[in-house]
């Protein structure tokens, strides 16, 4: 059973807790729909009841505001959706975003998402994993932080379906061409993009407001997606 006030202290972790402002709305929501949007992680859960359905479930890690992942909820309504996120803030925004929307097809871990993943999640289960635009870590003395690592890798193969994908984005190519080497080194998951390296973004990823800041600047932003053989 998951303490959810205990993260294994001997894990490097991919994220630093930040309390960071909530808003009032963000507060309220925090207070009203904590329940009804949120899964205890000390529990464990039967996903078919806690959504009143059977659909395929697809994992949002670090869902940041919420935005993005409100938006796909709400124009794929035969996926179901869990995001995992440690920030409060992002949480309470995106519980007023499916109030808001009425969305049912949505739950939220606020928890360490690879604790969640190991314990809660059964095996072979998911059929997709998503993580946009994670903290790129880009000090080399940080890169160990990066949440793509072999380990990960792994523990992907364990909990997709087959025919499961694992799609991540980013906008800084160092980060990105770290993901392609050593997701291009496992056997169990292969590259659906024709020319061996990135994809185009896909319809169902919204642009971000700063996703959409950076193009305007020239940024670039890579996508991966790959698929479990």
């Amino acid at each position: 059973m998951i303490n959810p006030q205990r993260i294994d202290p001997a894990r490097i972790r991919s994220y630093i807790r930040r309390q960071g402002r909530t808003t009032v709305g963000q507060q309220m929501a925090l207070d009203n729909y904590w329940d009804k949007y949120c899964l205890d992680p000390a529990l464990n859960h039967d996903f078919s009841q806690v959504f009143t359905r059977r659909a395929p479930l697809i994992v949002e890690i670090g869902f940041g505001n919420g935005e993005s992942l409100a938006a796909m909820a709400e124009n794929n309504p035969d996926f179901n959706y869990l995001g995992i996120e440690v920030h409060r803030p992002g949480v309470g925004h995106l519980m007023l975003l499916l109030e808001q929307k009425q969305l049912s097809n949505v739950k939220i871990y606020h928890h360490d998402a690879i604790e969640i993943l190991e314990h809660k999640i059964p095996d072979h289960y998911l059929a997709g994993v998503h993580l946009f635009f994670p903290d790129p870590w880009h000090k080399r003395k940080h890169h160990k932080r990066r949440i793509v690592r072999p380990a990960f890798v792994e523990l992907l193969n364990k909990k997709l379906q087959p025919g499961g994908y694992f799609h991540a984005a980013t906008d800084w190519q160092d980060y990105a061409k770290d993901m392609l080497s050593i997701l291009n080194t496992d056997n169990g998951l292969k590259n659906t993009s024709p020319t061996g390296d990135f994809c185009p973004r896909p319809d169902y990823r919204p642009l971000t407001k700063f996703e959409h800041r950076g193009l305007r600047l020239g940024h670039g932003v890579w996508d991966l997606i790959f698929k479990k053989i």
